[in-house]
């Protein structure tokens, strides 16, 4: 890697530095609203040390004939995502007094929308500390959409190049160029994180606890302003908006741009779309049925309170409408399964991607004909793209590897003296980016405080992992990568 190369990338970075600790005066703002000016002083000087050594990044300015390789964007995207942690950590340990072990993992839960938590009495903890926290989900949620839409793809990661036409190709598909496509994206970002704060607010929610879940919703994060999360509002208005704000943080971003282009039916016609839909309300429905059979519910109560729990999971934000592992063993089992399937691919959500599920179907049938007729030339498709041999072999080793990787975190959870239970829903939950767990300790109504630092740290490395689809950061520790 080029001297020149690093320059750029640390250009970058200082350029990710500044607009962090500019971002850190929303939390000031909040603090001024709601006369705290005892924690003014953690966000300022967090934000006077990020942006100075932000400056020092960019000083020398950005090198002229330096262009990023595929090969760079590996270590810029890893690195991005790992300094911005560190510095957005820096408010909690001044808020909290909490350790930099705890105030790291809040914040990597935070900035990959995972949605895991050290912190408890969130009730009634300082409302700069919430913003703050809700806005490293928005943060990390849009910087995600646009890694998944624009770097991902020409990486060629994990079966990513099926969608490098309608991520990379923007002159054809959406827009003449990328950047107007980024500014697309985030304008809807922003609409629809607005709608669905006001939505909120309407159904009974203040404004600050609605801007804060429309937030952590729309980036399917899962940070909640209370320690009960959602089942702390009672209003079924508020649990169904918050279905409708997660289902559409998990939608492609780049098919909502097609839509208000005048692709009126690029949503609804989409393969990946329809797949989802229809998986979560199925889901709904066989488990909603069984929980009201099963339970004092009544129908409707009962499919209200699944489809929040179903769609929480899935979608990988995290929030929760009382504990669900009190509902048995089918349950339990049942939403460990679900922890693993994930949005979308250019969404905002976590897991293996519903997509990766679809295109092993279309493989399945696909070599079901082939063994009834050897002879015929099959050609495998899905949603109208051919599947090379490249994309198998790319979804094939991202699949395995996001196994062993959840294996390995789970086999040190159990080293470091974890039950068996907290260690592999610990390791799931890190790496598909859900946020809890299951058991006692990190389920629903638990936290990950308890956990020892070396967990969590682990678990940190998992939600990383997870969050930029495990070979980006897999690739930096091959020797092969640093030798030219």
């Amino acid at each position: 890697m080029s001297f020149a190369a690093l320059r750029l990338i640390g250009f970058i970075l200082g350029i990710f530095l500044i607009t962090l600790a500019v971002s850190m005066a929303i939390p000031m703002l909040t603090l001024v609203a709601f006369e705290r000016s005892d924690d003014l002083s953690a966000f300022l000087w967090s934000s006077v040390i990020t942006v100075v050594c932000g400056l020092l990044l960019v000083a020398r300015g950005r090198p002229e004939t330096a262009q990023l390789r595929p090969r760079d964007m590996y270590l810029l995207t890893t690195a991005s995502w790992v300094v911005v942690c560190a510095f957005a950590a820096l408010p909690m340990v001044l808020i909290s007094h909490i350790s930099y072990t705890d105030a790291f993992f809040e914040t990597m839960s935070g900035i990959t929308t995972t949605g895991s938590t050290v912190l408890s009495g969130l009730d009634h903890a300082s409302p700069g500390l919430l913003m703050w926290r809700s806005m490293l989900h928005w943060l990390g949620g849009i910087g995600f959409i646009g890694m998944a839409v624009a770097i991902l793809p020409l990486l060629r990661v994990g079966g990513m190049r099926l969608f490098q036409t309608e991520s990379s190709d923007w002159s054809e598909k959406v827009t003449p160029r990328s950047h107007v496509a980024a500014k697309y994206i985030l304008f809807l970002y922003i609409g629809l994180t607005s709608a669905g704060a006001l939505a909120l607010w309407l159904c009974g929610m203040t404004p600050f606890e609605a801007i804060n879940h429309a937030m952590s919703l729309i980036s399917t994060g899962g940070f909640s302003t209370s320690d009960a999360s959602l089942g702390h509002w009672t209003q079924a208005s508020i649990h169904w908006v918050a279905v409708v704000i997660m289902i559409a943080g998990s939608l492609p971003f780049t098919l909502y741009v097609a839509t208000l282009r005048g692709h009126r039916r690029a949503l609804f016609k989409d393969h990946q779309v329809r797949g989802f839909i229809g998986f979560l309300v199925i889901t709904w429905l066989v488990v909603g049925t069984w929980l009201c059979l099963h339970s004092d519910y009544s129908w409707w109560d009962a499919f209200r309170i699944v489809a929040v729990n179903v769609t929480s999971v899935v979608t990988t934000t995290g929030i929760a409408v009382g504990d669900y592992t009190l509902w048995g063993s089918f349950s339990i089992l049942l939403f460990f399964y679900l922890t693993f399937v994930g949005g979308c691919s250019g969404s905002t959500a976590g897991g293996l991607k519903i997509f990766r599920f679809q295109v092993a179907a279309a493989l399945l049938v696909s070599s079901l004909k082939q063994l009834i007729h050897p002879r015929a030339v099959i050609q495998k498709k899905y949603n109208g793209h051919p599947i090379d041999e490249e994309i198998v072999r790319s979804l094939l080793t991202f699949s395995f590897f996001f196994t062993i990787t959840i294996a390995v975190i789970a086999l040190g959870l159990a080293l470091i003296g974890l039950d068996w239970t907290t260690a592999l829903s610990g390791a799931a939950t890190a790496v598909c980016n859900v946020g809890p767990g299951l058991g006692t300790i990190i389920g629903p109504a638990g936290n990950f405080s308890t956990l020892p630092d070396a967990a969590k740290w682990l678990l940190t490395i998992g939600m990383l992992l997870g969050r930029l689809e495990i070979l980006t950061v897999l690739v930096l520790i091959t020797p092969v990568f640093w030798k030219y």
